[in-house]
């Protein structure tokens, strides 16, 4: 059957079904639901919505399986059932494919969307990871029984190729249908034009492509049609019906049956597309719409296609950046010689003169910036923007501010950092954040849009005189940008690989977790290999042996040996205990500037003790 679904592509127009939770919702589930677990709860439900979209004239059945991976399945506490979950949603479908089978020919699609990514994991994601959750969606799947898989709804190109390459995994032959969602920009939200799409998922091995959901019909013509002149492959298109608007507290979407029907056969007639349906807001009566418009129209008729596939990107309206060592006086410090910055932790309240007593103290005995944490351990204080603008005003010492993605979406994150360029901001310390359940607000919403990998691309563009979706800013910024980085992790190789892709993305210069055993970070520049951008070494002066204890069992990222637990604990308590501490840094600073690609360091003095950071740095003098 699976071939017979190609084959059918080559002959005539097949129309997908519509929205499925657009139906569900109609039927009086909210939003908060999980749809995928009606397959077991609501079967006749669910059964009731693939018989609508059958009586409209569809061909193809899409699977109520959306969202049935483990990831999305998790928060509802259903991660032991996607292959339950995944198995009955074929069989739902399959068994009202059966009932028109004696006088029609109907596909059943297996439905995948985006893995969504559990906020604990996101910073240790890996693709292998995501893809072994495709692999374990579309294995079921196929196993059940589908005639092809529709991947739908991807964002992100590595998801995107990895998911076709877990279908591979499972299958040579199953059909994969992939659609990619793009902004109105003719973009996706991670920049990524229709032509790179094209290039990135033919080559993995994709049976048809094309665009859905995010925008309406009018807005996905133009991308399908820039598909079409880059590949000879069969295109599929499932725009949304318009977008949703409230009204007395729920979501309708206005665009009309006909219209959706016209466009529907402006895809075939300008682009050559093999497959369309529907996507959010769609209903049994747009797809009506749309089979009638089809009917007799073939996929090939006035659409010359290419003969070759092209891998080229449309050209880039980029910008030289701003060289690297002219972009702040610090950037120039760490390139010609050794910097010193010693991090401030911004207060809980609104008295700041003690953060700015200390950054003068610290001015005047030649610290080169201060570094101010962005909510750290997920506490809510001062932000860290206005504080650096004050300290630059006010002491004339320059900073260097984290930018957590934990409390922005995409939209905010670039304004804000556009608003941070017009203030003079120019060193950006990129990092994902932690999650809130690590601190005072365990109920908080996080946001997580992107990573740190993916913050650093957006400086990248902005440096680049483009936003994130690759539409003109004008004038370029000129961010410092900078990334975090654990030499000592427990998976290293991961860590390895993340910092590889930061560097990838735009990274300029690198701020370690406090180091301890300077072996490990010897053996951290060692794995990597080859230059790095210049490296900025943390330094963590202990107090007590209590407090390192605390710090290696309750706080992430402090990696502390046995050897210096043992330290500690021989030193006894008070002064001597301090004194101690302070050896250890001085010890790991000494040592960390002799490496290779090492230029810099930067202070964590605990409890707001600036003078133990002057005290660490005698040894430099």
């Amino acid at each position: 059957m699976a071939g017979d679904v190609l084959s059918a592509l080559k002959k005539r127009v097949l129309v997908c079904d519509g929205a499925m939770g657009t139906m569900l919702y109609e039927k009086g589930f909210t939003m908060t639901r999980c749809f995928d677990e009606l397959n077991l709860s609501h079967p006749d439900v669910v059964g009731s919505v693939h018989d609508a979209y059958l009586e409209a004239g569809a061909d193809i059945l899409e699977t109520n399986t959306y969202g049935a991976n483990r990831f999305k399945l998790a928060p509802h506490g259903l991660v032991d059932r996607v292959a339950e979950i995944n198995r009955r949603g074929v069989e739902i479908t399959r068994r009202a494919v059966d009932r028109v089978s004696r006088y029609r020919q109907v596909f059943v699609a297996g439905a995948v969307g985006p893995p969504g990514r559990p906020l604990e994991d996101r910073v240790y994601l890996t693709m292998d990871m995501v893809r072994d959750v495709f692999r374990e969606q579309v294995s079921t799947l196929v196993d059940a029984g589908v005639d092809l898989v529709i991947m739908e709804t991807l964002s992100n190109l590595e998801e995107a190729r990895a998911a076709v390459l877990a279908a591979r995994d499972v299958s040579d032959t199953i059909p994969v249908v992939v659609l990619i969602t793009f902004t109105e920009e003719g973009q996706t939200v991670h920049g990524n034009s229709p032509e790179q799409a094209v290039s990135a998922l033919e080559a993995v091995g994709a049976s048809v492509l094309g665009a859905n959901c995010s925008v309406g019909p009018h807005d996905i013509l133009p991308i399908i049609q820039r598909m079409r002149k880059c590949t000879a492959m069969p295109l599929a298109v499932m725009p949304n019906a318009g977008t949703p608007r409230m009204v007395e507290g729920r979501y309708f979407y206005i665009t009309s049956p006909e219209y959706m029907a016209n466009y529907a056969k402006q895809f075939i007639q300008t682009a050559g597309v093999s497959l369309v349906g529907g996507c959010c807001g769609s209903t049994p009566e747009h797809i009506r719409a749309v089979r009638a418009a089809v009917r007799s129209l073939r996929p090939d008729e006035s659409v010359e296609l290419p003969s070759v596939s092209v891998s080229e990107t449309p050209e880039e309206q980029k910008v030289e950046a701003t060289p690297t060592v002219e972009k702040s006086p610090l950037a120039r410090k760490m390139h010609e010689s050794f910097a010193v910055s010693v991090e401030i932790r911004p207060p809980r309240g609104t008295g700041i003169q003690k953060v700015l007593d200390g950054a003068r103290m610290l001015k005047e005995e030649g610290v080169d910036a201060v570094n101010l944490p962005d909510g750290s351990l997920a506490s809510a204080r001062v932000s860290p923007l206005p504080l650096a603008r004050i300290i630059e005003d006010e002491i004339g010492l320059e900073t260097i501010v984290h930018w957590c993605c934990r409390d922005r979406n995409l939209l905010g994150m670039q304004s804000d950092l556009l608003g941070a360029y017009l203030l003079g901001q120019r060193n950006i310390l990129a990092i994902t954040g932690d999650p809130p359940k690590l601190g005072d607000y365990p109920n908080a919403t996080a946001v997580f849009d992107v990573d740190s990998v993916g913050l650093v691309r957006m400086l990248t563009r902005l440096n680049h005189g483009q936003d994130l979706i690759g539409k003109s800013i004008g004038r370029p910024t000129s961010f410092h940008v900078g990334v975090g980085v654990d030499p000592a992790a427990q998976n290293l190789e991961e860590e390895i690989s993340r910092f590889h892709r930061k560097v990838e993305a735009g990274a300029e210069f690198v701020m370690t977790q406090p180091v301890f055993d300077i072996d490990q970070l010897r053996a951290f520049l060692e794995a990597i290999g080859g230059p790095a951008p210049p490296i900025m070494v943390g330094v963590l002066p202990l107090t007590s042996f209590r407090n390192a204890e605390i710090y290696r069992n309750e706080v992430p990222g402090m990696h502390i040996s046995d050897a210096i637990l043992d330290r500690m604990r021989g030193a006894g308590d008070g002064e001597s205990a301090k004194a101690e501490g302070l050896r250890i840094a001085q010890e790991a600073l000494l040592a960390s500037k002799e490496l290779d690609g090492v230029r810099g360091v930067y202070l964590m003095p605990q409890f707001g003790k600036y003078r133990t950071a002057i005290k660490v740095l005698e040894v430099l003098r």
